[in-house]
Parts: C-alpha cells; sequence; structure tokens
C-alpha cells in the first residue's frame, strides 16, 4: 500500500537534478511568498485537457505538444510568444485538416524555466563553475556569482508565466485563432517558401469549406468553436520547490492540482521510482506524463505507471518516447508490448529531438531534421505494427527564424548555425521545419486513417 502522501512528501526521498541553495532562509522565504499567489491554472481547466488526453488515448484525438526548449527572461516578449502560438495553430490546422482528426493544443511554454543537465559543473578554459540549470533557478553567464542559484528567479518565473498565460488566453479566446482568419497566420519568412505555399493551398481549401458552412449558416458568430481554441500549457515538473508551492487543494473535488500548469512531466533523468519526483507528482490530479528513453525497461516502466496512475485513469498517463532515430524501431516495441499487454491506458507521444542531439563540426549543438522527421516515422511504424494508438508528438521549437536544425526543405547547414543560433539549451526547429513537421504528421495520420477497415454496414 503507497504511504500518506502531501504536497511536501517528496522531501524525505532523493531528489536529483534540484540546485543547492545557498541561503535556506531565503529559499523559505519565497516558497511562502508563492504559496500566496494566485494559482496560474485552474482544476476545471486541467480535467477538461484530461478529458481530451482520453481521447487521444483511444485514437479519436491527436496530440500536439511543442514550445521552447527553455524560457529564458532575456527574450521575454509579447511578439516571440504570439509566433510561437501561431506556428502551433498553424500545425494543428494541418493535422486536423489532412488528417480529420483533432487535435489537442498543448505548448512548453508559460513554466518551462529549468533544464536538467548531465552534469553539475561546466568548465572553460582552467576554470570550472556551477552549470546553468534555467532563468528560474541560475543566470547563462559563465560567472560565478550568475551561476549561483538564487530562489528569487522564481518570482521572476511566475510573473512571467502569469504574462504569458494572460496573452495566450487572449489569442485564444479572443478572436485570433478564428479558422476564418487562417491566412492571416502566415508568418513573413515561411510565405515566400514552397512551405508557405502548401500551406496557402490548405488554406485557400479550408476557406472553400468555411464559405460553403457560412452558406449553411454555420460561421464563427454562430459557431464558437470556429472562433475559438483550447489551449494548455506544460513544463517538466524539475524544480520541486516551486511545484510544492503551486499546489492547492481544489475546492470542488478535494484533490491536489499543481496549479504551475495543466501538464506536467518527469523528465528521463528523474524517473525513479522512489525518487522525489515521482513521490510528488503521484499525488497532483493534473495530467502527468513520464519521458522513456534508450534505458527504460519494460517493468519499471509499468511500476511508474502503477505508482502515477494506479486506477488507470484514462487521459491521466502520457509515455514520452525519446528513443532515437536508429533505436526507436527495436527500443520501443518491447515497452508498448508490455504496456498493452497490462491493459493501461496512456497517450503514446513522441519526442524526436531530445536522442537525435549532435555537435556539429564547428562546435554547434544541432539536430538533423531529417532524423527528426526519421523517429516520429518510426515511432507510427510501431505502432501501426502493434496495433495500439500513436497518440502525438512532443517538440522543441520556436515561432522565431532561428537556425538551429540542420536540413529540412530550408536546406540550413552546419555553416548557417552560427547566422541565428539563439537558444538558451537545446536546438529547436523553426516556424518552417514545424511546419514540415505538421504536413508529415498529417500524411501519416491520413494513411493510417485510410488503412484501417472500414466497419460493415448492420444488414436490413
Amino acid at each position: 500500500m503507497a504511504t500518506k502522501w502531501a504536497p511536501d512528501s517528496w522531501r524525505g526521498k532523493t531528489a536529483l537534478q534540484l540546485p543547492t541553495y545557498p541561503d535556506a532562509a531565503a529559499l523559505a522565504a519565497v516558497e511562502g511568498t508563492l504559496r500566496t499567489r494566485p494559482p496560474l491554472v485552474f482544476a476545471g481547466e486541467a480535467r477538461n485537457l484530461k478529458r481530451q488526453l482520453a481521447r487521444v488515448a483511444d485514437g479519436q484525438a491527436f496530440l500536439l505538444q511543442g514550445g521552447d526548449c527553455a524560457e529564458s527572461f532575456a527574450e521575454f516578449h509579447p511578439d516571440n510568444i504570439r509566433d510561437t502560438f501561431r506556428v502551433l495553430l498553424q500545425m494543428a490546422v494541418v493535422l486536423t485538416y489532412g488528417a480529420s482528426l483533432p487535435v489537442v493544443k498543448v505548448g512548453r511554454l508559460a513554466g518551462q524555466f529549468v533544464k536538467p543537465r548531465s552534469d553539475d559543473t561546466e568548465t572553460q578554459g582552467d576554470v570550472t563553475l556551477a552549470s546553468y540549470r534555467g532563468d528560474m533557478v541560475n543566470g547563462i553567464e559563465f560567472d560565478e556569482a550568475a551561476r549561483i542559484p538564487d530562489p528569487d528567479r522564481m518570482m521572476q518565473g511566475y510573473n512571467q508565466s502569469a504574462s504569458t498565460l494572460n496573452l495566450i488566453r487572449a489569442f485564444a479566446q479572443g478572436g485570433y485563432a478564428d479558422l476564418q482568419k487562417v491566412h492571416q497566420w502566415n508568418l513573413g519568412f515561411v510565405e515566400d517558401s514552397a512551405l508557405g505555399e502548401r500551406y496557402r493551398d490548405l488554406a485557400d481549401r479550408l476557406d472553400e469549406t468555411l464559405s460553403f458552412m457560412a452558406a449553411c449558416g454555420i460561421t464563427s458568430e454562430t459557431t464558437p468553436q470556429l472562433r475559438e481554441t483550447d489551449f494548455f500549457t506544460a513544463h517538466e515538473a524539475l524544480l520541486l520547490h516551486y511545484e510544492q508551492a503551486m499546489t492547492r487543494v481544489d475546492s470542488t473535488t478535494g484533490d491536489w492540482y499543481d496549479t504551475s500548469a495543466h501538464m506536467l512531466w518527469i523528465g528521463d533523468r528523474t524517473r525513479q521510482p522512489d525518487g522525489a519526483h515521482v513521490e510528488f507528482m503521484r499525488g497532483i490530479a493534473n495530467p502527468i506524463a513520464v519521458k522513456a528513453g534508450p534505458t527504460t525497461k519494460p517493468d519499471d516502466l509499468l511500476r511508474l505507471i502503477d505508482t502515477l496512475n494506479p486506477v488507470n485513469e484514462a487521459g491521466r498517463m502520457t509515455v514520452i518516447s525519446r528513443m532515437g532515430a536508429d533505436g526507436v524501431g527495436t527500443l520501443l516495441p518491447p515497452l508498448v508490448r508490455a504496456i498493452e499487454r497490462e491493459g493501461k491506458r496512456v497517450v503514446w507521444v513522441c519526442d524526436p529531438m531530445h536522442a537525435n542531439t549532435e555537435k556539429s563540426a564547428n562546435g554547434y549543438k544541432t539536430r538533423p531534421v531529417a532524423r527528426i522527421l526519421a523517429e516520429v516515422q518510426g515511432f507510427f511504424a510501431v505502432h501501426q505494427n502493434e496495433g495500439s494508438h500513436a497518440g502525438g508528438v512532443h517538440f522543441e521549437m520556436t515561432g522565431q527564424d532561428v537556425t538551429e536544425c540542420t536540413g529540412g526543405a530550408q536546406a540550413i547547414t552546419e555553416a548557417n548555425l552560427s547566422a541565428r543560433y539563439h537558444t538558451h539549451c537545446d536546438p529547436r526547429l523553426n516556424a518552417k521545419q514545424s511546419l514540415e513537421l505538421a504536413f508529415l504528421l498529417a500524411e501519416i495520420l491520413k494513411d493510417g486513417r485510410d488503412r484501417k477497415p472500414h466497419r460493415a454496414q448492420a444488414g436490413g
């Protein structure tokens, strides 16, 4: 029987990837202040996402989860938030129209400020300092003072998240997401490209459909679904001091919710069944996810799922596979078979980014688009072979015209990487590359739908 849970019960477990704060009193003061701040999201919104994810688990919808690898304080700007939101809308339109599936949209934003690190320290020349762990922990500058963990950064992260969510809600519900404005979503650097032309062709066909619907009396004025959209937020629940401070009891159900985001996930480095992160996550009622990498064993994944979703609630549990283009075909099937054999209701999602990272000849961390797309194709092929549902993708992207991932239709070379390499941590897909991924996904989903045998009509 599981031990009694409380928001602070994780403190009695081994906690990896947490910073060591030099001033315990300052940390406690910030945590106390955060506990008095309004929630960033609401329990009812998290329950709505859980209902939608249950449909994804049953193959009746698709999860599109994307956003920054690590949000930064320096690049916080409404235009950057708008552009990322707009690219995700573009991708959702491509998927919905091309694959005839509703798309559940979840952004890696309004809280993705903390990153796990392979090493606790970083060395440049003969100087060794604490590793940069994201703007909510310390500064990216290679400077001893900047690298000291500062709890006040949690307050800045909270405030920036609140502003981001305010803008996102306005975009999602205030008319910006109106399907009848689909042409206006074209970003300038997408318009003059083959992908932009392909997107415009889709938008033209969508316009024809909307015109027909308008003639039948179905418009954005009469049908809110055309004018508004649900948009949810997610981040890795890594900095447990912050997550605990944002955890509240829902007055309508008595359940605990982490109000820092609608959905939280556990990373590949912190998924120890007896660890602090699993202990914290098992007690919150939000939809949650766990990353499964090349070292994940079927029995370990089953144990995690039993701990995190003991009643096998649909929509509660997502498994995010990050195997690499070369490994997905052999490493993923044993996990899928184990989960399917035990009847676990999970959403299967592909993270094609993290296991496909490499260093370019000129020293930049990058990801080849070809390998990203290859892992996506391999992920869907595995689920096709196993008879399970490939439920979605989880990827790092930005609406900015960056040059961080090589290849793709844009043909970014290693020599181009330095032109606009802006990431604070890992390389991200730009808008063109994200759209390229969306068209590939739409083709895969449409092909999978066409392969399904049609049910025989009942005889009369």
